[in-house]
Parts: structure tokens; C-alpha cells; sequence
């Protein structure tokens, strides 16, 4: 009956991912099939780490995630875990070769949230590479099925994926960040007096890892293609309305890209894909 609590596993992931992101739930569901489990295992852990240190104001933080990694190093070891979550990101693990280096510097970053409310250019580099970079290059080792050539040409492009996404994040949830963590990840910027051309600035180097991050993404393996395809042109889409907004408008409300949007977002770009347009 393993096999069955294998795939109870596997769902409890699927259904975190669905409850938390829709883009990325929606990238998700168009990746060939034999892709999303893992890569709704890789969510699933990355998430449950963020809520520990986002939201569990209530709770020991600094335990509770210590706890959570030491769970997570022990569930690879043994190949098994009764937190669904980490049995179902450990298989993944060990099937796609994904390194130590990089769970422990998402683990990092992760512990850093509950130390630091403000970061200078190297930590802000550090953090960014540890939330956001690592996460994409854990799902290109799963879209590379064990070709490290393929991996090592991809990194790069990865990299620059993850961190326009986490940019566009801080962006997005820079009322709340400051609101209820009293954090602002962004270095040298005030949020009481964020200025448009803070914004400029930070949207200049936004454009920059979208610009890197497309270059990549049009040679990803055919099953993987259209669902990163997907979720960059969520992002772009949201980035566009975040340029289009003045800085006032960014330190006041969340800004978002509504879900009938998204669905036309979807039908343009398989349309696209059909079309070998991207």
C-alpha cells in the first residue's frame, strides 16, 4: 500500500499549491503530466517553510522551523515521512538529484525572515538567491531528468526567473510586508517615503531578469515549456500593472491581476504554443 500513500502524499501538495497560487496552479496543471507531482511537492515544501516565518505570529517561529528543517534533512535520509509534505518533496528529491546546497540555502533565507526587517545590497542578493533563485533551479532539476548539460545551460535563465518573480513579490506585498512583519527587502528604500523613482530603479532590474529569464525559458524541455512559459506571462502581466501604477498606489494596496484576466492569459499563450510562437 506504499503506492498509495505515496500519491496521498503527492496530493496533500497538489492541493497547497491550488489553495495558495492560482498562477502558479494554472502553470502547473499544463506541464506534462509526469512533471507535476514533483513540481507540486517543491511547492508544497517551499510553502509551508514561508508560512512558518510569514504568518505563525503566534507561535515560536524560530523552533517551529528549526524543527521543520531537522525534519526535512531526516525524511531524506530516511526516505519516508509521516508529514505528507516532506514525504512527498523527499521522493522528489532523491529522484531528481536535487542538491543539498540548495535546500539548505532556501532553508537559510527562510531564517533570515526572522532576524532581519531591513536588507543592505548583500543580504538582499543572498535572500533573493535563497527564496527565489534556488526554488527554480529545484524544478529545472526536475525538468532536466538527470541531463546536467541541459541544467548547467539553464541555470542561469533560472536563476534570473526566480528572482524577477520574488522582486515582483516584494512589489506586490510591500503594504503588508511593512504592515504586519515590519520588513522592506528592497536596500537604501524608505518605505514611508518610497518615491517613484525608487520604483523606476527597482523596475529597471526587474526587466533585466525577465529579459535574461525569457532567453531560458524558449529552450526548457517541450513538457515543461508552455506551464514556465505560463507563469512568466502571469507575472508580466502583473509587473506591467505594477509599472503602470504611481509608488503611492504600491505602499498602499495589493496590486493583482484578476482571474479572468488569467484565463485570457491562458487561451493567448496556448495559442501561442500551438503555434510554436513562443
Amino acid at each position: 500500500m506504499m503506492e498509495l500513500y505515496n500519491q496521498v502524499c503527492e496530493e496533500c501538495s497538489r492541493h497547497i499549491t491550488r489553495r495558495y497560487s492560482t498562477s502558479f496552479s494554472m502553470g502547473i496543471r499544463v506541464f506534462d503530466k509526469r512533471f507535476r507531482g514533483p513540481i507540486y511537492a517543491v511547492y508544497g515544501f517551499v510553502r509551508f517553510a514561508d508560512e512558518i516565518v510569514d504568518t505563525f505570529h503566534d507561535f515560536p517561529k524560530s523552533e517551529l522551523l528549526q524543527r521543520f528543517r531537522e525534519d526535512t534533512y531526516r525524511a531524506i535520509e530516511e526516505r519516508i515521512s509521516l508529514n505528507p509534505v516532506l514525504h512527498a518533496f523527499q521522493a522528489t528529491v532523491h529522484k531528481y538529484q536535487i542538491e543539498r546546497e540548495l535546500i539548505d540555502a532556501f532553508l537559510d533565507s527562510m531564517e533570515m525572515d526572522l532576524y532581519h526587517d531591513r536588507y543592505h545590497d548583500s543580504l538582499y542578493k543572498q535572500y533573493i538567491y535563497g527564496s527565489a533563485e534556488v526554488v527554480g533551479l529545484m524544478c529545472l532539476r526536475v525538468f532536466c531528468e538527470g541531463d546536467d548539460a541541459i541544467y548547467q545551460r539553464l541555470k542561469a535563465p533560472a536563476c534570473s526567473l526566480g528572482s524577477a518573480f520574488q522582486k515582483i513579490n516584494f512589489l506586490r506585498d510591500m503594504k503588508s510586508d511593512f504592515d504586519e512583519r515590519g520588513r522592506v527587502y528592497f536596500p537604501g528604500v524608505d518605505f514611508t517615503r518610497f518615491t517613484n523613482e525608487d520604483k523606476l530603479a527597482i523596475e529597471a532590474d526587474i526587466k533585466k531578469d525577465f529579459d535574461d529569464a525569457y532567453k531560458g525559458i524558449v529552450q526548457l524541455p517541450k513538457g515543461a515549456r508552455f506551464g514556465v512559459y505560463l507563469a512568466y506571462i502571469y507575472y508580466v502581466n502583473l509587473f506591467k500593472k505594477i509599472r503602470s501604477a504611481p509608488a503611492t498606489q504600491v505602499t498602499k494596496e495589493r496590486i493583482r491581476v484578476p482571474n479572468r484576466r488569467k484565463a485570457v492569459l491562458l487561451f493567448s499563450s496556448a495559442l501561442r504554443n500551438s503555434l510554436n510562437l513562443l
